[in-house]
């Protein structure tokens, strides 16, 4: 069996992701077949797979780009997609299951074990090393009861767990020696190390604090880690990420931030644009008059997002962009609430009813049961490019304007264009990574061009972050835990 080691936080957003990406990277950089993994993910931020048209969390599909492997269902068997503030869409090795309330989550927990490890065991066959990245902390031991992203699953599979602590934050000692406090002693002999992450200036300053931990804890540290300067080179985590990658270029973009937004990272390679300015409208911002382009992304409550877009007052903004010369492109669920009418019959993403559309294409939606995921390749017809990219929604859209495709899709139209041309939506999700179709895109709406070569960037941030990672952790020692796993349980 493969060796295994579990990056853990101690706490929300401390930066497991990119730590397990880069060690990714570092590793298969030695040869070895890497493997990530994440028994539960919670994000409206989802991949389509390339082995079989499942979802998975996108964090899951930077980690396997940065171990140079196909993505699968199996590296975050279970996804929960929030709808609500108490409610969330249940996706089970990369299939909705069904849409629980979070009280009532925890009698599927029995269930999910199951697929998780049938899906890590999958994982195992098929690499030397697996990464498995936790969610939350391990700290919230309210949660501990049938846990199965944390140490419930690194107890049921003898997986060794290194702590990671976010000392940007301030409190980084209490963060890893109160962790150790209130967890159950036998989840915390798991525990085989720490490591200290996102430290600005001198790592050395923290020496005495660094010993302070393993002196209180018994276990040793794995390094300091200094803030990493490309992180915001890579796809975002956290919609909140988007703002720290504004650019300053003179063509700008503006993207409300609704409540339920899914896929923001189709706005990643606008946001590294240089000759781009992309700028995330918090609720309770007007969106600016002087918008170039307003960009609704995608939602997982589209009704619902559509009521709070309106709440804001961004539907009165963006119709003043609009006759102010400006444009607006709806991705997804953003496309829907450009129409006239979005109909959920059977109540799928929340109450059933009708709600009124912004009116800005001539199209109508109606919510079904069966949801579209699918890798999809496609032929940008205003500028005859091709461009690749994948479908995540419900719904059917349909209307007048779908006589303007934005694409053509092996002969079928895909997405709506308005008559005047300034009002365009589409289902796919992606596009931007493509540099081609970006470049004509953006050329048709007046942008300046650029040469930004997205993928080669991102290549080259994974790259940095591993030799990050080789000059300021304990590589070796990490490995070597992650063996000690096979002995005692593999």
């Amino acid at each position: 069996m493969s060796a295994t080691l579990m990056i853990q936080g101690a706490g929300s957003n401390v930066g497991k992701s990119m730590l397990v990406a880069g060690l990714a990277r570092v590793f298969v950089r030695r040869g070895l077949r890497v493997r990530p993994f994440k028994p539960q993910n919670m994000s409206n931020n989802a991949a389509v797979t390339d082995d079989g048209g499942g979802e998975i969390g996108r964090a899951q599909a930077l980690q396997a780009r940065a171990a140079g492997v196909p993505t699968s269902i199996h590296m975050n068997p279970v996804l929960l997609k929030p709808e609500s503030e108490t409610g969330a869409q249940v996706i089970v090795q990369g299939t909705r299951l069904t849409t629980a309330r979070a009280r009532d989550y925890a009698k599927l927990k029995p269930q999910l074990l199951a697929s998780v490890r049938e899906s890590f065991a999958i994982l195992r066959r098929e690499a030397d090393l697996v990464l498995v990245e936790g969610a939350g902390s391990p700290a919230e031991i309210n949660l501990r009861a049938g846990d199965i992203a944390n140490m419930g699953f690194a107890r049921a599979e003898h997986v060794p767990v290194v702590l990671v602590g976010d000392i940007d934050r301030g409190g980084v000692i209490a963060q890893i020696v109160g962790t150790q406090a209130v967890i159950d002693p036998q989840d915390a002999a798991l525990i085989k190390g720490f490591l200290i992450n996102k430290f600005r200036g001198d790592p050395r300053l923290f020496d005495d604090g660094y010993a302070t931990i393993a002196q209180r804890t018994g276990w040793p540290g794995f390094g300091v880690l200094p803030w990493f300067d490309q992180a915001h080179e890579l796809p975002a985590e956290d919609a909140l990420d988007i703002a720290a990658k504004r650019g300053e270029g003179a063509f700008r973009i503006v993207v409300p931030r609704l409540s339920r937004i899914a896929n923001f990272d189709d706005l990643d390679p606008l946001a590294l644009d240089p000759a781009l300015s992309v700028e995330m409208v918090a609720p309770g911002r007007p969106l600016p008059l002087d918008a170039d382009l307003v960009i609704i992304p995608g939602s997982k409550s589209t009704r619902g997002d559509l009521a709070f877009f309106r709440e804001h007052g961004w539907d009165i903004d963006l119709a003043a962009i609009l006759r102010r010369g400006g444009r607006v492109l709806g991705l997804c669920g953003g496309y829907q609430m450009l129409g006239r009418t979005i109909a959920d019959p059977d109540g799928i993403e929340g109450p059933a009813g009708t709600s009124p559309g912004l009116g800005h294409l001539a199209i109508d939606t109606v919510m079904q049961p069966d949801k579209h995921i699918t890798q999809v390749r496609a032929c940008h017809i205003a500028s005859d490019t091709p461009v690749s990219g994948y479908e995540i929604h419900i719904g059917e859209s349909d209307g007048p304007d779908r006589a303007r495709p934005m694409f053509d899709r092996e002969g079928t139209p895909e997405g709506a264009v308005s008559t005047d041309g300034r009002a365009m939506g589409s289902y796919l999700h992606g596009l931007f990574g493509e540099d081609g179709f970006r470049r004509a895109f953006l050329a048709q709406i007046g942008a300046p061009a650029s040469d930004l070569v997205y993928g080669a960037r991102v290549e080259a941030a994974l790259d940095a972050l591993a030799d990050h990672l080789e000059a300021h952790c304990d590589c070796d020692g990490l490995l070597t835990i992650a063996g000690s796993g096979v002995c005692e349980g593999g």
